[in-house]
């Protein structure tokens, strides 16, 4: 069996599934993050629209199929879609994809965008949890992200400006045919000053923060680098030690929720990293930014929060972003049945041995502040 074929038999199982629960005989995605998933392609033609130029869905008489416009269909049957999905097109002046989808859709359907007459849909349940073939493809994804942030960080000096960096991320990334929805680039003062450092014209100063959220085949990673000059604060290394302590923990405490016999959400997680805050000296930090969650196939398909009602499960990626005045800690993690398995990593960065705040005697490399001096 091929990956492609492991792939579509998983989306076929699932959304039949979902038809017979829900008594539906049509489910469609026009949002590009679940095309991705259901067919393994791309939708995309202008980043900047909330749906791409075509639906991809499963239906009981027809199984995989795909709708478009007669300007993207020759082109997305032979470069983004598998030969299982029969794809449809009209003119592009008569109809619009919501109209198309409606006039396809025989029986009761829904959709993840504004289709008329059909329901709508949240995708992200049903994209979780992840498949087998999915796993594989994100652990390729996790170290081509890590390899081009890394490749970066390594070269920084201190008069270089955000805005530079942040060019050098993006074609690094997309050396590795990764796309970068998500690239913040704080130097030593911006850093300090906000939580999302969108580039600026600033120069790095005496160190420097580099956060990417980036994608490919839909799937997406999330990581950070520290990189410290000459000049770095003297606090810089305790503030990231104090972050990697609260990430180990989060990590210690999905892992924990898994393997409860009970079912435990999104929030038991955040209460073990608001206690973690606590426990490093930095209460009600985490106030101050949000701590990241689940990861696959959106840059987070759910957040830690205190209410947080989402399970927790496997397989599927984890990615905590936890802040502690100008230092930051992230990574991407797998969870499996094996336990925790960092994905956003290359063996050629520092790293230290960093323990739980629940004393439970689990510990994880975590990526350190590298120095550059």
């Amino acid at each position: 069996m091929t990956a492609e074929t492991g792939r579509l038999d998983h989306r076929r199982e699932r959304l039949a599934e979902f038809l017979d629960s829900e008594g539906l005989d049509a489910v469609w995605f026009g949002r590009p993050n679940s095309f991705a998933w259901l067919t393994g392609g791309s939708n995309v033609v202008s980043r900047a629209a909330d749906v791409g130029v075509a639906a991809a869905g499963y239906t009981r008489d027809d199984g995989f199929v795909a709708v478009t416009d007669n300007i993207e269909a020759e082109r997305l049957a032979r470069e983004e879609l598998p030969d299982a999905v029969d794809v449809s097109s009209v003119p592009w002046y008569e109809s619009s994809l919501a109209e198309a989808v409606a006039d396809a859709t025989t029986g009761d359907g829904a959709a993840d965008f504004d289709v008329p007459g059909l329901g709508e849909i949240d995708a992200s349940r049903l994209r979780r949890p992840l498949s087998p073939t999915d796993c594989e493809r994100y652990r390729s994804l996790g170290r081509d992200v890590a390899d081009a942030l890394e490749r970066v960080a390594r070269e920084l000096q201190p008069g270089d400006t955000e805005h530079e960096v942040a060019s050098g991320l993006r074609v690094s990334l997309a050396t590795r045919g990764v796309e970068a929805p998500v690239v913040l680039v704080g130097g030593a003062e911006r850093a300090q000053s906000y939580r999302h450092f969108t580039p600026s014209r600033s120069e790095l100063g005496g160190y420097a923060v580099l956060s990417v959220t980036a994608e490919r085949g839909g799937l997406h990673a999330s990581a950070t680098r520290t990189v410290a000059f000459a000049d770095a604060p003297e606090w810089l290394s305790d503030r990231h030690e104090a972050a990697m302590r609260v990430e180990a923990t989060a990590l210690d405490a999905t892992r924990r929720a898994v393997d409860a016999d009970d079912e435990r959400t999104a929030g038991d997680v955040f209460e073990a990293i608001s206690g973690a805050y606590d426990a490093v000296g930095e209460p009600g930090e985490w106030r101050k930014h949000h701590q990241g969650g689940a990861a696959g196939f959106a840059g987070r398909e759910w957040f830690a929060a205190p209410d947080g009602d989402e399970r927790v499960e496997a397989p599927l990626g984890y990615a905590y972003n936890p802040t502690v005045r100008g230092a930051k800690s992230e990574d991407t993690a797998l969870l499996t049945e094996g336990g925790i398995e960092v994905i956003t990593e290359t063996g050629q960065w520092p790293t230290e041995t960093v323990g739980s705040c629940l004393d439970d005697g689990f510990e994880v490399e975590r990526h350190a502040v590298r120095r550059l001096d």
